[in-house]
């Protein structure tokens, strides 16, 4: 019995490191772009973070009305599967860009009350924001449409290899055989 219950705590144990496993490889193996130091100070001073920030907001703005016309161009060429694509990209685009007006909002008034860490707090998830916004750009420009997705006329032939051995009938069960024992045998070894 303590060996089974050393073996199930071994077992269970295995199976936590295996499951962990992945995730301590995403963290030693993640790409140095894909982070953002949020310990590293900015260098921007207050009033450099309240401009870069509206500037932030233009470019997003910007990359919003680019989206809002590949979508028009879509719709007008009635490509529902670059309209769809399109159409998720600017949602999440807005989305992005409200939070970032709410996060632009609250650097100034960090400004204002000279609180410089909520101020680089805000300033890091405002470029944060910035870069899902650019991110969701690219996947717009890669939407792709109907007419890009098929090009060409479309074929399809059917050959069949004359070698191939006719079909049987493997399904089919044999004849039964008479001599079988069907019966359920009586009990031989029971004494009356």
């Amino acid at each position: 019995m303590l060996a089974r219950t050393r073996l199930n705590w071994a077992v269970a144990i295995a199976a936590v490191a295996i499951a962990a496993s992945p995730a301590i490889a995403q963290t030693g193996g993640a790409r140095q772009d894909a982070q953002v130091d949020v310990r590293r100070p900015v260098n921007l001073s207050p009033a450099d973070q309240v401009r870069e920030a509206d500037t932030i907001l233009q470019r997003m703005d910007m990359a919003r009305s680019g989206i809002r016309r590949q979508l028009e161009t879509a719709r007008a060429q009635r490509d529902v599967v670059k309209t769809l694509c399109l159409n998720d990209k600017l949602n999440q685009v807005d989305v992005a860009k409200r939070s970032a007006q709410e996060r632009a909002s609250a650097l100034k008034s960090a400004v204002q009350r000279n609180d410089a860490d909520l101020g680089n707090h805000e300033f890091t998830i405002l470029k944060v924001l910035q870069q899902r916004s650019e991110q969701l750009t690219a996947e717009a420009n890669s939407c792709v449409g109907q007419e890009e997705a098929f090009v060409g006329v479309s074929k399809v032939t059917q050959t069949v290899d004359q070698n191939l051995p006719p079909p049987s009938n493997e399904t089919e069960f044999p004849q039964s055989d008479p001599t079988l024992v069907t019966e359920v045998p009586k009990c031989t070894s029971c004494t009356r």
